[in-house]
């Protein structure tokens, strides 16, 4: 069993230049990103299904308080943008789940002015939006929306191979009432 191992290690390391960034377990993320003045360290850490977030703010007067929580899923990516317009900064932090279906999900703050962080939701997927859906989401700022795309499942698909094409949703964001809510506005099928 010993010698195995080596083995197995090896192979892993072979296939995880192949696998996109999500994919390989437990790997840290570490990002800064710069808007109207505000920095945000987005940091992951941990092993598993789920990883442990912080989010660390500077130049905002007065200072911001990291946030600091645990996510499922892995951090694949972080964005910043003001999708609102208001003049205020938001952090978009990816997150894609475990499991075959890496089922995506978005870690959003909006800074308010006294200097204070905000959460965005992204609401779950319905209607038709969440017909033939089973993860493998994408996220990028585009623009003025949260874009989120991913493949599009018939009924016997495998889940290695959606036949159905891809759907893409564009989300702005809106006033909420314990924050902000991605709305999503617009709808492309391809």
């Amino acid at each position: 069993m010993k010698r195995l191992l080596p083995q197995l290690t090896a192979a892993a390391l072979l296939l995880a230049p192949a696998l996109p960034g999500s994919a390989w377990a437990g790997a840290a993320f570490n990002k800064t990103l710069e808007l109207q003045g505000i920095s945000f360290q987005v940091h992951s850490s941990g092993e598993g299904s789920q990883q442990q977030l912080t989010i660390t703010t500077t130049g905002a007067k007065p200072m911001i308080k990291p946030i600091r929580q645990t996510v499922n899923g892995q951090v694949v990516g972080a964005e910043v943008a003001d999708l609102n317009s208001n003049g205020m900064p938001e952090i978009y932090v990816f997150v894609q789940g475990a499991g075959s279906g890496s089922y995506g999900d978005v870690v959003g703050y909006a800074v308010m002015k006294g200097a204070e962080l905000s959460p965005i939701t992204l609401p779950e997927l319905t209607g038709a939006n969440a017909q033939g859906y089973q993860g493998h989401d994408q996220f990028q700022v585009v623009e003025s929306c949260l874009v989120r795309r991913f493949p599009i499942y018939k009924p016997g698909d495998s889940n290695a191979k959606a036949t159905g094409g891809q759907r893409q949703i564009c989300y702005k964001l809106k006033a909420g009432e314990a924050g902000f809510i991605l709305q999503p506005t617009r709808v492309l099928k391809f």
